[in-house]
């Protein structure tokens, strides 16, 4: 099936054609490790991993490389202020490396609760530096960069196509705006390349250089690690929407410049998490962190569906009561498959059977992921799917055998979703205390051959969300309603 993905590059949908198939090459920047990831820069992260899974589907073989910055990540996220990590082991009286290695492990752990693939190649920027003033001194050679009293700068005067990516020429670029100003550089959008550590005082981390001792800029390690570990040029670059006027229109003006290559053929960049129509940041203290979440008892995964019911492209706003809903959406699916799953290993079958088309449903699902990762509507296809599968079991229609196939296309929607539905489907449905008590109320008028009261508390528990089903083996309870 032809997938077709919205490049930031051409500003249109266009279909994915890999450089080297089967193989597709994908270069997602990471976190900065100073601080906790929050739940919006976890929407970035799992929007990558929703493609990485969805080309894997189609049977492409994904190589993805995320960084980790550990170093030249400054407060202003360009050439001043203070570098995020110095700062937070100054506050913290701790080490750069001990700052770094802590939040790398936090990051790692949340990566895993949220059951995100590990990339292919996780490499730090303090562990390339090298590499980076290799590049640096191309750029140097070839007439790209000029010193200044706090460091080497990319003149982006020298590079025409400045501003392709997020369309505004480098004439709209003024001084006071999008970028800092810096005193001594030729032009506002010019951006450092390396930094010269303070006069004044002793960084935790810095390095000798052609230059002079200091560290390299932010933008400089994704297009060192980016080439070194996938060549230039690559398939795809994912990240936030915030990267596009400056993270990725810097590192596509030194890639480029430095070896006359795209740097990479598509770019997929991905819409904020807001809370309350407002976007989350560290500095504006307006986040949440996944223990936040786990705190008030909710499961990480039911998170990672939650962002997966609002297509990548658009702002998603964050509330409770969304995550309260993908929630019980979650434990829904999980009943459903633990049901499927039951009735797959019965022997009893139904004196009639209907015919349930499953290819319809998975060439549906195919489609919505094909047109440029749409995934809330191959959430629908899913709700829709378990709907059709709902209303033949309620007419005892719905045998063994067909269970099981059902079941399969389940996980076979799972290989995208990632919500571990096997996993899930094997263990015992919980049942709340007082639908289990008004399930055995209901046992003893039906035993009394009181139907008409056995009728009402069926009705209790369907008000309550679950439905009982009478079998040779005795009442089962499962979860009802699967609409968003």
């Amino acid at each position: 099936m032809t997938i077709k993905l919205f490049n930031t590059l051409s500003r249109k949908k266009e279909v994915l054609k890999p450089i080297q198939p089967p193989q597709v090459t994908i270069y997602s920047c990471g976190p900065t490790v100073y601080n906790y990831a929050h739940i919006g820069n976890w929407r970035s992260f799992l929007v990558a991993d929703f493609l990485c899974r969805t080309l894997e589907y189609f049977h492409y073989q994904v190589k993805q490389v995320m960084n980790i910055t550990d170093v030249g990540h400054l407060t202003s996220d360009e050439n001043t202020g203070e570098d995020k990590i110095e700062r937070a082991a100054r506050l913290q009286k701790k080490t750069a490396p001990e700052i770094t290695e802590f939040y790398l492990q936090a990051f790692l752990k949340d990566r895993r609760l949220l059951n995100i693939l590990p990339p292919a190649l996780l490499p730090r920027a303090t562990e390339h530096i090298p590499e980076m003033i290799e590049l640096i001194k191309i750029l140097e050679k070839k007439g790209y960069a000029y010193s200044i009293k706090d460091g080497l700068y990319f003149d982006t005067s020298k590079f025409p196509a400045y501003g392709k990516l997020s369309g505004q020429s480098l004439s709209e670029k003024r001084a006071g705006a999008r970028v800092e100003v810096v005193s001594g550089k030729k032009h506002p959008a010019d951006f450092a390349l390396w930094k010269f550590s303070p006069s004044d005082q002793q960084r935790q981390q810095e390095w000798d250089s052609p230059w002079g001792k200091g560290f390299p800029g932010w933008h400089i390690e994704c297009s060192t690690l980016s080439t070194k570990y996938l060549g230039q040029p690559f398939d795809i670059h994912t990240g936030g929407v915030d990267h596009i006027g400056v993270h990725h229109e810097n590192e596509i003006a030194q890639s480029e410049a430095a070896y006359n290559q795209p740097l990479a053929h598509y770019w997929l960049h991905i819409e904020f998490l807001q809370i309350k129509e407002q976007k989350m940041a560290k500095s504006a203290h307006n986040f949440y962190l996944l223990e936040d979440l786990r705190e008030k008892g909710y499961h990480p995964l039911a998170f990672r569906l939650l962002i997966l019911s609002a297509h990548y492209q658009s702002r998603q706003d964050f509330s409770w009561k969304a995550l309260e809903q993908a929630q019980r959406n979650l434990e829904k699916i999980y009943h459903f498959a633990h049901r499927l799953l039951t009735l797959s290993r019965q022997k009893e079958s139904p004196s009639a059977r209907a015919k349930v088309n499953l290819a319809s449903y998975q060439k549906k699902f195919s489609a919505a992921l094909a047109g440029n990762l749409n995934t809330p509507q191959a959430l629908a296809v899913l709700f829709d799917f378990l709907k059709s599968i709902e209303k033949l079991w309620s007419q005892k229609k719905l045998a063994p055998p067909q269970a099981e196939e059902a079941y399969q296309l389940l996980l076979n929607f799972d290989q995208v979703l990632g919500l571990e539905i096997k996993e899930r489907a094997s263990q015992e449905v919980k049942i709340p205390p007082i639908v289990q008590q008004l399930v055995k109320e209901r046992e003893k008028k039906r035993a009394a051959e009181k139907w008409s009261e056995a009728d009402q508390l069926r009705e209790r528990i369907q008000s309550l969300g679950y439905q009982v089903e009478d079998t040779s083996q005795g009442p089962r309870i499962f979860s009802l309603d699967f609409s968003d």
